[in-house]
């Protein structure tokens, strides 16, 4: 075992544990939990669910001012529930009701309550409160799905993010956890090109076991690095982690074929928990001890396996700040096969985006994400584009094509979105320097004004 390893375990083993004890986090424990509880059979995970959703709405009911008076109003008993598809008896929790009861929906003996918040896809930030049970779990199925990729707390890693709340809390403390952890963090806010040179020459020289951070990031480096003919898969990068945008396939293709590493996917947020991870076997797998998935069309009815619906969580480890039927906004689809790695895990087949991620046809039908991108790679020399559809009858669509746009070229563009979105839809096509990524470092291919929160994904095509 050689210095680099040593070091690795005794983060691991002794000093990421203490760092969790001093906050008062179980995540040690919860993690060596969660490590046993994958390997459970279907029927294992699903009494284990059950049981922690009774105690969940029971304690929600007996204490949580919102949900005794919604109990009340629905005459709902919750220590009568006999199945998971007793929860469709309650209403889904939407962003507008969390900003319009927060403070009803604290549980009033909560100790050390975190607000935490997300920019949201509107702009109009949610702000909520979490725990610290819901924060221990969640930073467990973090670390034990890091520990899936053969690396672990402690091994170097490079972190490219934008979220304000990170970025403003280097302080001093922060900074040293960050040196102690072998964890650098370089913005996604400023990736402009000497700054990616700048980028790609820290990745050298900290020769990362793990990379972390948004796709299109990540991306962006790589396809930066191979233009510079600078190599990045020498450096014995293990796994590349994605998370919090949706995952295109020629981002994973890139990255991969740049770093020399395999990309493992995870989805999740700030609001609805760590959903799910992607293991080396390539399933995606839900955090189902902790979080109970569903996924429902326009009506509100659950999609069979293997059709796409709105994902909609319930957090069984909230109970300070219940999040009960939470409408995330994301389309994903349920895996119809058990995973190759053999663990009892329920997968997600696909994730495909906020609702507002597709785009709507005349005719009325939803487009993912997907369908454009596709058509956009097969167009030689476009570095970066971005959909908006301002109304169902305009589409703009800015570019960045260093060599310029002919009339060959406008016309194809035009022709292509016409196909997909109604002939008599107007393209309006941008040419720009560059794309600026959004308030939070996060990138989107496509804005739609027209698709909103309450579209679920019936009548999703590729």
């Amino acid at each position: 075992m050689n210095d680099d390893s040593i070091y690795t375990r005794f983060v691991s083993a002794f000093l990421f544990p203490l760092h969790e004890t001093l906050k008062r986090h179980d995540t040690v424990a919860v993690r060596r939990e969660l490590e046993a509880s994958q390997w459970w059979s279907a029927a294992q995970l699903h009494a284990h669910q059950l049981r922690r959703l009774r105690e969940l709405l029971c304690e929600a009911g007996r204490a949580v001012p919102y949900y005794r008076q919604l109990f009340a109003d629905l005459a709902f008993d919750p220590a009568a529930i006999q199945t998971l598809a007793d929860l469709r008896r309650l209403p889904m929790l939407t962003k507008p009701l969390i900003r319009a009861h927060s403070e009803a929906m604290k549980h009033p003996q909560a100790q050390q309550l975190t607000m935490s918040s997300t920019g949201g896809s509107s702009g109009e930030p949610l702000r909520f409160y979490i725990g610290r049970e819901r924060v221990s779990h969640d930073v467990a199925a973090k670390w034990r799905a890091t520990r899936w990729w053969g690396v672990d707390i402690g091994d170097p890693e490079v972190v490219i993010w934008g979220s304000p709340i990170e970025l403003g809390a280097q302080d001093r403390v922060r900074v040293l956890r960050d040196q102690l952890m072998r964890s650098t963090l370089l913005s996604a806010f400023e990736m402009s090109e000497a700054n990616l040179d700048g980028y790609i020459a820290r990745i050298r020289a900290l020769r990362p076991k793990m990379v972390f951070g948004y796709p299109y990031s990540i991306a962006h480096i790589a396809a930066h690095a191979e233009r510079r003919g600078v190599r990045l898969d020498d450096l014995g990068v293990r796994v590349i982690f994605v998370t919090s945008e949706a995952l295109h396939d020629h981002q994973r293709e890139i990255i991969s074929r740049v770093f020399g590493a395999p990309v493992a996917n995870g989805y999740g947020g700030r609001d609805a928990g760590f959903i799910a991870h992607e293991c080396p076997a390539g399933g995606m797998h839900i955090t189902a001890e902790d979080i109970i998935v569903e996924l429902l069309d326009e009506a509100g009815q659950p999609v069979p396996d293997g059709a796409a619906g709105e994902v909609v969580v319930t957090h069984l480890c909230s109970r300070d700040f219940p999040f009960v039927r939470y409408r995330t906004g994301d389309v994903a689809v349920r895996a119809t096969q058990p995973c190759a790695c053999g663990r009892g895990l329920p997968m997600l087949a696909e994730v495909q985006g906020r609702t507002n991620d597709f785009v709507q046809a005349l005719d009325g039908t939803l487009l993912p994400c997907k369908a454009f991108t596709y058509m956009m790679r097969e167009i030689d020399g476009i570095d970066a584009f971005k959909i908006i559809q301002e109304t169902i009858h305009l589409t703009r669509l800015q570019l960045v094509r260093p060599a310029g746009l002919d009339e060959g070229l406008r016309g194809r563009l035009v022709s292509g979105f016409r196909q997909r979105l109604g002939e008599a839809v107007q393209i309006e096509i941008e040419l720009l320097d560059h794309i600026p990524t959004l308030g939070n470092g996060k990138y989107r291919y496509v804005v739609s004004h027209v698709v909103g929160q309450g579209t679920a994904a019936a009548g999703v095509r590729a």
